[in-house]
């Protein structure tokens, strides 16, 4: 394989590729239609604070696999940061994900074996399961359902949870013991020193060109690069040909604010419908300094994916699932000369360590047996 590869996109796909297929030696260009690396992982210091701004929303790296987290680490150490996000509804604040302590709150359980019989009476057995809203009757019932999930799910979704295949809340945790962590993975964190300063290392060393938007002078630049690595939206490649592939996405609104602390927590998710945000982020939180006099805090607000909102949420419904087959086919045929990964050029939820895996394992396949191993076992 002999470069120079073009890589869209300085997301976490992009630049791990970028970074291993250096390291073997191919020259890599990387351009980039935002003003950052980083893509939504980017984060931005703000000194007065003491904290990272996560600017898209928060970013929790976590994975059970060592080498995964011992390559991550080889960018900048991360803090052992453990997500445990807390629900608002109404005047009441319940420990999330659903454990034991939340079932106390709600039933007064106070052991497993008391939880397990209060999920069974209200669980409805038979329920057509298919659907958000039928899975959540069947297995946990409805004063779980539309405390923790009718209303969120609602507003993320832009639609009815019945309306929602049941496949997005399947992996919704929910436990019979105290464990308020939400990830269950051996390894967890964020960067110490933000994730802006890992993608400096991940990039360091490329060529990489910001507010380039690789789209309107695609002819240009794959006449110019024998391989181009895309990682942007999959239907904006194809110019929507097949028709637009639908995402949600999030407006923030951000607010430095004159207290020490606003909510004690880094994240609490407001579940009631009326409420039109669906989190509060405090960024102090994600690190150990919490001592300033001042706080940062972000609001999300689902939006339609529409000018200046970032796509971030596939909506798989059958029809976008159809011409996601569509834009596929259309992509096998420029197999050799494209390769399509990561979240939006795939048009799938991708957890961090997922992406980072898959830009491995992308590597090893364009470079072979002998540069693909010695590129990307080096963890």
């Amino acid at each position: 394989m002999v470069g120079p590869v073009l890589i869209v996109g300085a997301g976490l796909f992009g630049a791990v590729c970028a970074r291993e297929l250096t390291d073997a030696g191919i020259r890599c260009r990387v351009v980039e239609r935002r003003a950052h690396i980083g893509g939504n992982c980017h984060t931005r210091p703000h000194p007065g604070i003491g904290c990272h701004e996560h600017v898209y929303g928060p970013h929790v790296f976590h994975t059970d696999a060592p080498a995964l987290w011992r390559y991550v680490n080889r960018f900048g150490a991360f803090n052992g940061f453990v997500n445990r996000p807390r629900v608002r509804f109404g005047d009441r604040v319940f420990s999330f994900p659903i454990n034991l302590l939340t079932l106390h709150q709600l039933f007064g359980v106070s052991t497993p074996a008391e939880a397990e019989e209060a999920l069974r009476l209200r669980r409805r057995p038979g329920t057509d399961e298919s659907s958000v809203e039928g899975w959540c009757l069947a297995h946990i019932g409805e004063e779980l359902y539309e405390t923790f999930v009718l209303g969120y799910t609602w507003k993320q979704w832009n639609r009815h949870p019945r309306e929602l295949p049941s496949d997005i809340i399947r992996r919704l945790p929910v436990r019979l013991t105290f464990d308020d962590n939400y990830y269950t993975d051996r390894f967890q964190g964020v960067p110490a020193e933000g994730y802006g300063r890992l993608f400096e290392r991940l990039l360091e060393g490329v060529a990489v060109e910001l507010e380039t938007d690789f789209l309107p002078d695609r002819e240009y630049w794959m006449a110019r690069h024998p391989l181009v690595i895309y990682t942007g939206a999959l239907d904006a490649f194809f110019a929507h040909e097949c028709g637009p592939l639908e995402y949600r996405s999030l407006r923030f609104e951000r607010e430095e604010l004159p207290v020490g602390d606003f909510q004690g927590n880094a994240v609490v998710n407001y579940t009631e419908r009326e409420v039109p945000w669906t989190r509060i982020v405090e960024h102090k939180h994600f690190g150990p300094d919490r001592s300033r006099p001042r706080t940062l805090i972000t609001r999300e607000f689902p939006a339609d994916r529409a000018p200046g909102c970032e796509p971030c949420y596939p909506v798989r419904t059958p029809d976008n699932l159809a011409r996601l087959g569509r834009y596929r086919a259309r992509g096998a045929e420029l197999e050799g000369r494209v390769l399509f990964g990561g979240r939006l050029a795939e048009y799938r939820y991708y957890d961090m360590d997922d992406t980072v895996a898959a830009a491995l394992g992308a590597v090893r396949r364009l470079l072979g047996p002998d540069l693909g191993g010695k590129a990307c076992t080096r963890t």
